[in-house]
């Protein structure tokens, strides 16, 4: 049993046990003494039921995502971090590798971190800042990421929008868009191999 299960279970048998206690409802005080017992009970329950659906929209797809935020950001085009990826921004990974590897004095297509849409950032900022709702439907899921790059300034909030699909069991990064700049990293041309 989960901690909030039993919890439930724990108010549900206190529910109970109150709305059995025998009561004469037109004697006053004693109709007041026993509101004034359940009236934590209903407060606490209500705070729980509001407090769980917004806990509920952190899982395991959010998860593939906050790997790439904390402890440290870490860039998504970089190979090692290949497996966590599936088509479509695979194929823009690739085009990337290939024009760095024809060109290695010249900028890549992605010269930026593309999970924070900018070169810049301070990390304590965006580990404190960093704030994932999901919403899952089958074997597909969109993490929204929403944080600030630095401590001020209303330039450094971004909002990025990650679409995931389970694969084998796994959730994999699909694509990335910047809903503060208004981009989708799978579109963004790469040279001649841009198609």
């Amino acid at each position: 049993m989960t901690p909030t299960e039993h919890f439930a279970a724990k108010w549900e048998a206190k529910w109970d046990q109150l709305a059995s206690q025998k009561c004469d409802q037109n004697n006053e005080p004693e109709r007041d003494a026993r509101l004034t017992k359940l009236h934590p009970a209903l407060v606490l329950a209500a705070a729980m039921s509001i407090a769980l659906p917004a806990a509920a929209l952190a899982g395991p797809a959010s998860n593939a995502v906050k790997f790439f935020y904390v402890p440290e950001v870490k860039f998504e085009a970089d190979a090692k971090y290949r497996d966590r990826f599936t088509e479509p921004v695979t194929k823009l990974f690739e085009a990337n590798d290939k024009a760095r590897k024809e060109k290695p004095d010249e900028v890549s297509c992605i010269d930026f971190d593309p999970g924070l849409d900018a070169q810049d950032f301070d990390q304590k900022t965006v580990s404190k800042t960093l704030k994932l709702t999901e919403a899952v439907n089958g074997d597909t899921a969109e993490v929204t990421a929403s944080f600030n790059l630095f401590p001020e300034g209303d330039d450094s909030k971004r909002e990025m929008v990650w679409s995931l699909k389970k694969l084998d069991g796994k959730w994999k990064i699909a694509d990335i868009t910047s809903k503060t700049s208004d981009w989708t990293l799978s579109s963004l041309e790469c040279g001649s191999s841009a198609e």
